[in-house]
């Protein structure tokens, strides 16, 4: 097994699972994280005090990405709208047209920042200027969840409801791709390292992978019950993905060889993962702490 070494930074007191939940690296060199049970937006800085901003306590934010224009974006799932704060703190949010319609997913994309409803069955395109755009899914109950920008310039997207992945052009045309395991339930999904998109299985315990062509390959885990929530390209060259219901991490390599480590608590309930500013994978516990993870060589 390769070696690492996992750092946890506490940022909350354990709060009953109401720390961090997704995260990403920020253009200030930062670390910044949604802490969804208690409406807020983090910022943390390894060996500095972490700062906080506070939106409507109950807004639940979700994921949070980069922007194109240097600030933050984010998901409001109860909320309802798409937030944008600058790295001063400066918060402004934008409704999209479908009422309740439950953001979560982000990214950013070829000509705007897109994101996922998972209340309307919907996919949203939000540019730096807060104009929007919807684009309805032919499937009812698609729950689309976590969406992130192909090689090939295209929207993909994990289909929880419709156990599916979807692509969908700039222009709104879409396809579905059925997923090999029934009820596999879909939800984290990245651009992995070698041009495919990799995503995880929460109810199947198994990691996938579908070309730009629609060809898929299913990996079990090693423990079924792991619950994959969430997924990144490391710089090691493997895929690293959160496993929410054991407490542990894992990275898969682009020939499908599994390794997972354990976090130093069961239930530590890791979400989102991704790489921060200083190149290494960081993880969000919502138990109340950022995990840094060096793959020693």
């Amino acid at each position: 097994m390769t070696e690492v070494v996992i750092t946890e930074h506490p940022v909350v007191a354990d709060t009953g699972g109401a720390g961090p939940y997704g995260l990403t690296g920020g253009p200030d060199g930062a670390l910044w994280f949604t802490l969804a049970r208690s409406g807020r937006i983090g910022r943390m800085i390894p060996g500095e005090e972490p700062t906080f901003h506070s939106l409507d306590p109950e807004c639940q934010p979700t994921v949070i990405v980069a922007g194109p224009d240097g600030a933050l974006w984010f998901t409001e799932y109860r909320g309802h709208r798409i937030g944008r704060i600058t790295t001063g703190g400066e918060l402004t949010e934008f409704a999209p047209p479908t009422t309740e319609s439950g953001p979560y997913g982000l990214t950013v994309g070829p000509d705007a920042l897109w994101f996922t409803e998972l209340g309307a069955d919907r996919i949203g395109r939000i540019t730096t200027d807060g104009e929007i755009t919807e684009y309805p899914l032919p499937w009812p109950g698609a729950f689309p969840s976590v969406v992130d920008t192909g090689a090939d310039g295209a929207l993909w997207v994990t289909l929880n409801g419709a156990n599916a992945i979807g692509r969908m052009t700039l222009d709104g045309a879409v396809t579905r791709y059925e997923l090999p395991t029934e009820a596999a339930a879909p939800v984290g999904l990245t651009v992995g390292h070698d041009g495919a998109l990799w995503f995880v299985e929460i109810a199947a315990g198994q990691i996938g992978r579908i070309t730009t062509d629609g060809e898929i390959t299913e990996y079990p885990l090693p423990d079924r019950a792991a619950k994959p929530h969430a997924i990144t390209a490391g710089g090691d060259g493997r895929h690293w993905f959160t496993e929410w219901g054991t407490g542990r991490v894992g990275a898969i390599t682009s020939d499908g060889t599994v390794e997972v480590y354990a976090l130093s608590e069961r239930h530590s309930e890791p979400h989102g993962i991704a790489v921060g500013p200083d190149g290494a994978v960081w993880v969000a516990l919502e138990s109340g702490a950022l995990a840094r993870i060096d793959v020693e060589s």
